[in-house]
């Protein structure tokens, strides 16, 4: 496997107006990318080729194996003959830990839970968020999803991604990621953020798929009190925003949204201009 394309143009054809008609369309890349710590595969994701320190700190992160992108010492990219494996080295400390505690696991595109090994794991304890301190207006969570719309350019290319965001009020969108995959593509920004210091509290995360339970999981890992989306959220997740103390803001469309959970952080004053 050589170079790593997000997208490729393949040959069709498509019915219009009651008649095949020869074409083409760009479609994006899926591909098998391994985690590998200290020898041994952790995970297989099937994800978007690209943006891979970032997907490697923020899967990282999310999956417990790390508290602080310091702790990881190098990321080496390599490919394989179908696939790439993201060899990380972790500091002596977090090495032993993980070797104390490891599993193996295997995610298709938008399964982040599949091969967890036990109930236990799968509902695994969700951080508190309750404490922080962020509020946002109406208006930020209408310009957040805007602002989203707007920075996606596989998406635009074609059709068949999911995109991922950070909203700071009176900065916007501080980082967007891509990916085949809802829970790839919020690794990627949780990698991307950390890397950049971004503290999750300070901000919401904006997404543009459903919200499952382990959506707000990695929200709140982050310690982000806010996760808006624009597609619904399961029961589980809203009970499980709801006991983490997280605002849950789903459906957005234009300037209409439901809020599931904690909708005292949000207030009705208008939001400072962002570009």
């Amino acid at each position: 496997m050589t170079g790593f394309k997000t997208s490729v143009k393949v040959s069709e054809s498509a019915r219009r107006a009651g008649t095949l008609v020869a074409g083409s369309r760009v479609v994006p890349e899926e591909t098998p990318i391994a985690f590998t710590y200290g020898g041994s595969t952790h995970a297989v994701m099937m994800a978007t080729p690209g943006d891979f320190e970032d997907f490697a700190v923020g899967f990282s992160l999310t999956e417990g194996i790390i508290t602080d992108p310091d702790q990881i010492e190098t990321v080496d990219v390599v490919t394989e003959d179908r696939g790439i494996d993201l060899q990380v080295t972790l500091k002596d400390e977090e090495n032993e830990m993980l070797r104390q505690r490891r599993r193996h696991m295997a995610g298709p595109v938008g399964c982040g839970l599949c091969g967890i090994e036990s109930i236990e794991q799968a509902v695994r304890h969700t951080p508190d968020v309750s404490g922080a301190t962020l509020r946002l207006s109406q208006a930020d969570v209408v310009k957040a999803v805007a602002l989203l719309n707007g920075q996606q350019p596989l998406h635009f290319e074609t059709r068949a991604v999911h995109g991922a965001a950070f909203y700071v009020p009176g900065k916007g969108l501080i980082a967007v990621r891509e990916d085949v995959g809802r829970h790839n593509a919020l690794d990627k920004l949780v990698g991307a953020a950390a890397r950049a210091g971004f503290k999750g509290a300070e901000g919401a995360v904006v997404v543009t798929s459903r919200v499952s339970v382990e959506m707000v999981q990695k929200t709140a890992i982050i310690g982000s009190p806010v996760i808006i989306a624009i597609s619904a959220p399961t029961a589980l997740a809203i009970r499980t925003a709801e006991e983490a103390g997280m605002t849950l803001i789903a459906l957005v469309r234009g300037d209409e949204f439901e809020i599931f959970t904690h909708a005292a952080r949000i207030h009705s004053g208008a939001v400072a201009d962002v570009a």
